[in-house]
């Protein structure tokens, strides 16, 4: 069948015959309820997406009714919808290819598809533009259609879903990508884009945690036009205080949300809940009125610290995204709500999460950060606004290595890179380091001993069965008396060097002794008889991927005390750490040397006068110069001593960590900053917890809580 139109009109000995064709035709469409679609052929150039030539190509294959219905996968995971083995091809880089843009009409030459957005050009020009684009669709990992599926108010669902079955390369969607910004329709406003999409990942905006198919598809903001209209502006994000401290700037949120935030603001006159001007302009966006008075909503958003989003029709909004452009740090109170990028991104470092049925404590809530918290949640907000949110292009891309990151994993961002700001002080390593550490070099465990000579002979029989250990050095930092004899201590099959020190110093285990010929140092107490050589050995392999960090066992972390305004130190059982207690820990030499030689202020002498917190100044060395938090491996977490009664240990619990508090402040105060970084972070061996036979298993002997 062709179009009739433009086309010279029949002779009338051939009408009969065409009639009869025409109504074989109807019939048959009648019966099948299929709409029939065409293809408006274009040759698209490699850098242009330019539509064309009017010719017609060949009728795309459509599916049934009931078929269409049974095709999207709910179910979907990375694992067991995405065919990685087409993505081998170009080593460590994801491919995309795009589908040549075809424009569709149906049997009577109407068009099925909308011209594309301008928003979507700008999607295929990302990709076009970026390393990943390939010409040559058997070479590519990854299928973008050109449909233009951002806005589904403007689909037709039934025609879209038969347009991407009918494409050549679709197989039930597989490795197929489609980008959607504004999914559902009236009334209900699905959270997901309602086309029949098989095995195709979803890049959508407002996915819920109903809809989104974790490891598979993608939650990306919904982009702002004021991303566009005010990019040029210059936006400063610093420490003066701001005019409001909450504003609820949207127009479209429900109207029990408006009533419960009215009487809120009578009680909390910090709060500015606006709404939509009285007559509206349509024209202009930028306004927003409250009990007759007018607002310029960029300068709202750049004059309140934090800013309330809640859920309009859809669950996107584009205030998350004008909230942190301007620095204001985002209240986001959508229950169910799958925010932005959260596979990679730190959401905890930009907005504060809340719960629809607490917003009546919203203020308390709010009043409870600190300033110091409040600044660098400020920062982080537009660093990552300006890094992944301000331009359709950085949306794109930020999709693409996220895919790309789970393709290979080998070669993926880590945290840091995703999270840290480039400009961040101490993000770049100082050690000229590869990638992972000579395995032959093995590790020298440094050990700190008084006069414990009993447990400190059992500490060396456990570090020696340690494969990759290649050296125990004894630091001997009792002056009084002497080191046993040599004919006393353990029968060993590794070097043995002991070192009496002239004074009694905790600085001691830090000092970058000569014998320490190995790039790796475990510091290891006399009493730390209780790790097993899987255990030691697990942690120094760790440690050979990441040998700019600490890497041990015993964790801590430091928090804010709102009400003495000061940091406070917290012993081990919490699911959060920021340090890595050096009793038992790997970390590289350098670093011995930068702590007896290059430790700012007096905190060596602080630590050497009052005997504490060594460890703790070591933490604030490396986290300093890395910008990165420590690693804590193995579930092992109490580190019981067998002598202690009771009593004794709740006494000097109490002592000991208000030493230790004491020690974190006044580090802090010396550094003029808080260095320590804290994380949600354990590594673990590969089939630990598995049932799996222990022959298949590494490592067996790993101790328990």
């Amino acid at each position: 069948m062709v179009s009739v139109r433009n086309a010279p009109r029949l002779t009338r000995r051939y009408t009969p015959f065409f009639n009869v064709l025409f109504c074989f035709i109807l019939v048959a469409l009648v019966l099948g309820g299929l709409s029939t679609l065409w293809p408006w052929n274009s040759e698209t150039p490699k850098r242009e997406f330019v539509l064309q030539s009017e010719e017609f190509a060949p009728v795309a294959t459509v599916l049934s009714t009931d078929a269409l219905a049974k095709s999207t996968k709910s179910s979907c995971t990375f694992y067991n919808c995405f065919d990685v083995y087409r993505c081998g091809q170009h080593g460590s880089s994801l491919t995309v290819y795009i589908y040549p843009i075809l424009r569709y009409v149906d049997e009577n030459g109407l068009p099925v598809m909308n011209a594309l957005s301008k928003e979507f050009m700008e999607i295929l020009e990302a990709i076009q533009e970026s390393k990943f684009y390939v010409t040559n669709p058997d070479k590519a990992c990854i299928l973008v259609p050109a449909l233009d599926l951002l806005n589904q108010n403007n689909l037709h669902l039934k025609e879209t879903s038969q347009i991407l079955a009918g494409l050549p390369y679709w197989n039930s969607g597989i490795n197929h990508l489609l980008f959607n910004m504004l999914p559902g329709n009236v009334p209900n406003y699905n959270p997901c884009l309602e086309v029949e999409r098989d095995n195709a990942i979803v890049a959508g905006a407002g996915l819920s945690t109903w809809t989104y198919r974790r490891t598979y598809d993608i939650s990306i903001p919904l982009f702002s036009p004021l991303s566009q209209d005010f990019q040029h502006e210059t936006i400063e994000i610093n420490e003066s205080p701001r005019k409001w401290l909450i504003v609820s700037p949207q127009i479209n949120i429900h109207s029990e949300y408006r009533e419960e935030l009215e009487e809120l603001k009578e009680e909390h006159p910090e709060l500015l809940v606006l709404d939509e001007c009285i007559p509206a302009k349509p024209d202009n966006a930028t306004e927003r009125c409250h009990d007759g008075e007018t607002y310029f909503y960029p300068s709202i958003l750049k004059n309140s610290t934090f800013c309330l989003v809640l859920q309009g029709a859809r669950l996107a909004q584009a205030t998350l995204s004008d909230a942190m452009m301007y620095g204001c740090i985002p209240v986001v109170a959508i229950d169910g709500y799958v925010l932005p990028f959260s596979e990679v991104l730190d959401w905890k470092r930009v907005a504060v999460r809340l719960r629809e049925d607490h917003l009546h404590d919203l203020i308390h809530i709010l009043k409870s950060i600190s300033e110091h918290r409040i600044l660098e949640m400020r920062k982080q907000a537009h660093f990552i606004w300006t890094q992944y949110f301000s331009s359709i292009q950085k949306i794109t891309l930020t999709t693409l290595q996220i895919i790309n990151d789970r393709v290979f994993p080998h070669f993926a961002r880590t945290y840091e890179e995703w999270n840290d700001p480039p400009w961040k002080e101490g993000t770049t390593p100082p050690l000229n380091l590869p990638v992972i550490v000579p395995k032959s070099q093995g590790f020298t465990a440094v050990i700190l001993t008084y006069d414990r000579v009993e447990s400190l002979f059992k500490v060396i029989r456990r570090v020696v069965q340690a494969p990759s250990i290649a050296k125990v050095l004894v630091v001997w930092n009792n002056q009084q008396k002497h080191p046993p004899p040599a004919t006393s201590w353990p029968k060993i099959n590794k070097p043995l060097k002991v070192v009496q020190t002239k004074e009694n110093k905790l600085s001691n285990r830090f000092y970058p002794y000569d014998e320490i010929e190995t790039e790796a140092v475990l510091a290891i107490d006399d009493d730390i008889v209780m790790l097993t050589a899987d255990e030691l050995e697990f942690a120094y392999e760790v440690w050979r991927e990441f040998p700019d960090r600490i890497v041990g066992f015993p964790s801590r972390v430091h928090l804010w005390d709102n009400n003495t305004g000061k940091w406070k130190y917290e012993s081990e059982w919490t699911n959060e750490i920021s340090m890595v207690l050096t009793g038992a820990a790997f970390y590289h030499k350098y670093y011995s040397y930068l702590y007896t030689t290059s430790l700012p202020g007096d905190i060596k002498t602080w630590v050497d006068s009052r005997m504490n917190c060594e460890d703790i100044a070591m933490n604030f060395l490396v986290a300093n110069i890395t910008g990165k938090a420590p690693i804590k491996v193995t579930p092992r977490k109490k580190f019981k001593c067998p002598e202690c009664t009771n009593v004794e240990m709740l006494s000097a619990d109490v002592i000991h960590m208000a030493e230790r508090s004491e020690c974190i402040n006044k580090f802090a105060q010396v550094y003029g900053k808080m260095p320590l970084k804290t994380v949600e972070f354990r590594a673990d061996p590969v089939l630990y917890k598995d049932n799996f036979p222990e022959k298949l298993k590494r490592f067996n002997n790993i101790g328990s809580l």
